[in-house]
């Protein structure tokens, strides 16, 4: 007698992260991740000789360094939390539709490959795939590479799944209301700065005037969770982080805003990530570690990071309803 299959899967995505924080595992990453057009979208025959040529011979031991410092004994911060929360979702999933419900990992770049989370579902008898790409903002440098990739993956398929992928949840009431429990329990916890400061990865000006609706949502989740927490305008601000490259990306930029604050009176800092729905190297390194030490020694007194949704009941809570509501029809 064959057992029935479940329903459907769900392909938890996150963007991805070096196996090892060592100097070739880091280069294996960045070549990976730089070589995507979704990420830059340069000419190949003058980007290809700066990424191979320069770049991956200088960039790698820096960053490998960065890795080192936020490290944990288990392993990448991203890929420990990356895996709580496929384990903590088809947990939740399981009480919610009474049955087991398969939860697959996959990365975009690193292991375990987006290619890989596909074929085991497959392998269980999947025919209808939820992707979630958790990122609340969309962005064709992040939710559309996981499209390509899958595009790409699907092309070696004979029967092709039934497939969804949820865009983007940038105003979904879980998220704010998630976004703003963790924000109030860091309050009580450590006292409210002069000013919260929200900081979201940049990208270039012009994918933006191409289209790309970035910028717009990370400004509907400011302000929706500036409202959600009570907050005047002069209490909190939106910033940028991760630039890189000579070419015009969004501004303001988190560096240049922390080393201005003091100088306009704002002695104490808390900052959230929102765009990030896990630690890893942009927030435990660039934010907690550098924005700290660029805050100080331009004149700031506190500066406190709050982390990522991470395994938050809130955060987990908000991934099963998103499942159901791409779910519709199929259950």
């Amino acid at each position: 007698m064959n057992k029935t299959p479940p329903p459907f899967g769900v392909l938890l995505v996150n963007l991805g992260t070096p196996d090892t924080p060592t100097t070739k595992d880091v280069r294996a990453f960045l070549k990976q991740f730089l070589s995507d057009p979704r990420v830059v979208d340069l000419n190949p025959l003058i980007w290809k000789p700066i990424l191979n040529g320069v770049i991956l011979n200088f960039r790698p031991p820096k960053v490998a360094k960065l890795y080192q410092s936020i490290w944990w004994d288990e392993g990448s911060p991203l890929m420990v939390i990356s895996q709580r929360q496929r384990e903590q979702l088809a947990s939740m999933l399981a009480q919610t539709y009474g049955q087991n419900i398969p939860v697959e990992l996959g990365m975009t770049y690193g292991n375990p490959s987006l290619a890989l989370g596909l074929d085991k579902l497959k392998s269980q008898g999947i025919e209808r795939i939820i992707v979630l790409p958790l990122y609340p903002q969309y962005s064709c440098s992040t939710v559309a590479a996981v499209s390509d990739a899958i595009a790409t993956e699907y092309k070696r398929w004979r029967e092709v799944p039934e497939t969804r992928i949820n865009k983007e949840y940038y105003r979904h009431p879980g998220y704010i209301s998630a976004l703003a429990c963790s924000v109030r329990a860091h309050w009580q916890r450590h006292g409210q700065a002069d000013k919260l400061l929200m900081s979201f990865h940049g990208i270039p000006v012009r994918y933006v005037t191409e289209g790309d609706p970035y910028q717009q949502h990370c400004e509907k989740t400011s302000e929706l969770l500036a409202t959600e927490l009570g907050l005047n305008h002069d209490q909190w601000q939106l910033c940028y982080q991760s630039i890189f490259g000579k070419e015009e990306w969004l501004t303001p930029q988190t560096d240049k805003t922390l080393t201005s604050l003091p100088a306009q009176g704002v002695k104490s800092v808390d900052i959230i990530s929102p765009a990030f729905s896990a630690d890893c190297l942009e927030t435990l390194e660039e934010l907690s570690i550098g924005g700290k030490e660029m805050f100080i020694e331009a004149g700031g007194e506190r500066y406190e990071f709050i982390p990522c949704l991470n395994t938050d009941p809130a955060h987990i809570a908000l991934l099963v309803e998103l499942v159901k509501q791409q779910s519709q029809g199929w259950y």
